[in-house]
């Protein structure tokens, strides 16, 4: 969206005083998330009613009357309509831009400092019971390769060191548009790039990844500036809360598969996600979650209780209770510290090679595995492989000093 609107001479503005339009880009996969979008909302129609207001992305689409009702003279565009938004932003009134149309020659990138997300695709080919962002972004949509390494290298002209290939399932990118996956393609592709960056693939679903693995092993494998790292949601640990959630995939699907990229990356590192208190889920469900946690230990997880989206399968069957719901999340919050701090402290006084790529109060740098470590210092740039000390861990991060 900003693409666009530069490219036909407006401003983008920093403070909302100096805007004519304002625009909400709006997310809606959670409650709490869907809570705090409504109370933007709110804050600009009461202190803003002289600025036209925008309001785009999931929310739009998703909950199009639920924004109108508390907005109504607010235009909507949905996010297969923000090479568009140019149009809700000139017109004189409100306009309604809601189709699932993406034109994927279109796109754009975010980057902050030398970090830039660059989307690859965007949907999925799922159907979770849980998921409200299908109502957003029914179809897969893929961009092509040509434009993915166009984006790339402007990235890098403009000093960005950290690539971060985004998506919803980045797995399933490019079988829309080749007729196949296409992930390990595009990054044999990227290889071919020349500079000193780094690459982080982002996240995919177990069902997406099996038909690609050894591909995918090979492209991590025979690229150095690819993070060894992969983001790939479990959800749940019991394949009857699998199955409720129309996930495509079972448990023993899943270690075979955190198995198979420890053998042939012994270094990757795995990030997951779960849902605790999904409706169906029982006491033996979640030990069973919590039991392949112990077993898998995986590097990094995102815990979520489940709560509830409106027009989603799931919200139409039992509720699991809030106090037991809250119980689960705390066992499974004390577990997820007790993994993330011992596989960290295994590092404790050992020398580490790391990638800077965020300045702060001090550098964030990554190891090769995509762990974060915080250094207190200020003496190298960006971009710059460095040797560390790890002096101090917690279970998100390391801490060191340059050596």
């Amino acid at each position: 969206m900003k693409k666009v609107l530069a490219e036909r001479g407006h401003t983008i503005v920093e403070e909302i005083n100096k805007a004519d339009v304002v625009i909400i880009n709006t997310c809606t996969v959670r409650y709490e998330t869907e809570q705090k979008m409504i109370k933007r909302i709110k804050y600009f129609i009461a202190k803003h009613r002289d600025k036209k207001l925008v309001v785009a992305g999931c929310m739009a689409k998703a909950q199009p009357y639920l924004v109108a009702s508390i907005a109504p003279s607010a235009s909507l565009v949905s996010p297969q309509n923000a090479p568009h938004i140019w149009m809700a932003v000139e017109a004189p009134g409100r306009v309604l831009l809601l189709s699932d149309i993406r034109d994927n020659t279109i796109l754009g990138y975010w980057h902050k400092g030398a970090v830039a997300e660059i989307p690859i695709q965007e949907g999925c080919l799922g159907n979770c019971s849980f998921c409200i962002v299908r109502r957003a972004r029914r179809r897969l949509i893929s961009y092509p390769i040509e434009r993915i390494v166009s984006l790339v290298k402007d990235a890098l002209r403009k000093g960005v060191v950290e690539i971060r290939l985004a998506g919803q399932d980045t797995a399933s990118y490019g079988i829309d548009i080749y007729g196949k996956p296409a992930l390990p393609k595009l990054l044999s592709t990227l290889k071919e790039i020349k500079g000193t960056f780094m690459i982080r693939i982002g996240m995919m679903n177990p069902d997406t990844l099996l038909p690609i693995i050894d591909e995918l092993i090979d492209a991590i494998n025979n690229d150095d500036r690819i993070y060894r790292f992969l983001h790939i949601p479990l959800q749940s640990g019991s394949n009857s809360v699998l199955k409720v959630m129309r996930r495509k995939y079972t448990v023993e699907d899943y270690i075979y598969i955190v198995k198979l990229l420890r053998r042939k990356i012994p270094e990757i590192s795995i990030a997951t996600d779960i849902i605790v208190g999904h409706p169906g889920e029982r006491d033996e469900d979640f030990a069973a979650t919590l039991r392949i946690l112990e077993m898998l230990e995986p590097d990094r997880i995102h815990v979520a209780g489940y709560t509830l989206r409106p027009n989603t399968a799931a919200a139409a069957m039992e509720q699991v209770p809030t106090n037991i719901k809250k119980k689960r999340l705390a066992q499974i919050m004390k577990l997820v510290e007790e993994i993330g701090l011992r596989k960290h402290r295994t590092y404790l006084g050992k020398t580490v090679e790391v990638f800077t790529v965020e300045r702060g109060r001090g550098i964030t740098a990554r190891t090769r595995n995509y762990i974060p470590v915080v250094i207190n210092e200020h003496i190298v740039n960006v971009g710059k492989w460095i040797h560390v000390r790890i002096n101090d861990a917690t279970f998100f991060d390391l801490r060191g000093t340059i050596l």
